[in-house]
């Protein structure tokens, strides 16, 4: 049987989704909780590799298990057996044509970034944080000509191991309320490391550094030499994950809004 879960995780205290030899990725620490109560090692998938500090609201994966156990036994049982910092929302059977990455068709990300001359005590780790003043305007207007389909090379890390730098991005706002500015962007897929680079270049323009046409200038030289540095981590999240309305699945989506006591 193959099963889908959602997961939610503070990537705080991991070293990102992927497994690594001592064990410190969020996948290591699921697969081992799964792997308990099915009584069986399992292989686990995930529709993307979130760096450390990163977290996630709605992180889909799958597994494939020979035991027979209810679908509670997904969430609560493997939920007893994780840290606090890891939660499985829900689980759901699925065909075996079914994957958790090459069945994606969107991948949603959203960065909380707090923007006032002291940093947050309560959201560290939570958010992103710039002291000087930012004009949101301006870097709403730089992020809608992100949208549509181009070589982001500017925006990928060095160690990106993608076959394409090509990806579509279908949504990129910029929000401000009060203090929080929230960055979100919706794509087929992303480079690693895009989302945060994007954000750098974006606070840049924010500043008054460039107008927002610099971002054009920065997608046509295709060189990350000449964008911004990558921007933290600790702020950006993965909401959600796009699949076929024919797999029946449960809401794989999951943003920063529907959590007021995080953002307020």
């Amino acid at each position: 049987m193959r099963i889908v879960v959602a997961i939610e995780y503070d990537g705080a205290g991991f070293c990102g989704w992927q497994s690594q030899p001592d064990g410190c990725g969020v996948q290591d620490y699921l697969r081992n909780a799964i792997a308990q109560i099915a009584g069986h090692d399992v292989t686990l998938n995930a529709a993307g590799r979130t760096d450390a500090g990163v977290h996630a609201l709605s992180q889909i994966a799958h597994f494939d298990v020979s035991a027979q156990r209810p679908l509670s036994a997904w969430v609560r049982g493997v939920n007893a057996l994780l840290p606090a910092t890891v939660r499985v929302i829900w689980a759901h059977p699925v065909p075996d044509e079914f994957h958790a990455r090459f069945s994606a068709y969107s991948r949603r990300y959203q960065y909380l970034l707090i923007n006032r001359p002291v940093a947050p005590a309560i959201l560290s780790g939570k958010a992103g944080w710039h002291h000087a003043p930012l004009d949101s305007g301006a870097m709403d207007a730089a992020a809608k000509i992100l949208l549509g389909e181009h070589d982001f090379s500017a925006f990928r890390a060095a160690e990106c191991q993608a076959k394409s730098p090509v990806k579509t991005l279908h949504e990129a706002e910029v929000n401000r309320q009060g203090d929080a500015i929230l960055f979100e962007f919706c794509a087929n897929a992303f480079l690693q490391h895009q989302v945060r680079n994007m954000v750098g270049a974006l606070v840049c323009i924010g500043k008054g550094e460039y107008p927002p046409e610099w971002i054009a200038t920065l997608l046509a030289q295709r060189d990350r030499t000449q964008a911004p540095p990558t921007f933290p981590a600790n702020g950006l999240y993965l909401v959600g994950v796009g699949y076929d309305s024919a797999f029946g699945l449960p809401a794989c989506e999951q943003r920063l809004a529907d959590l007021p006591v995080l953002i307020g």
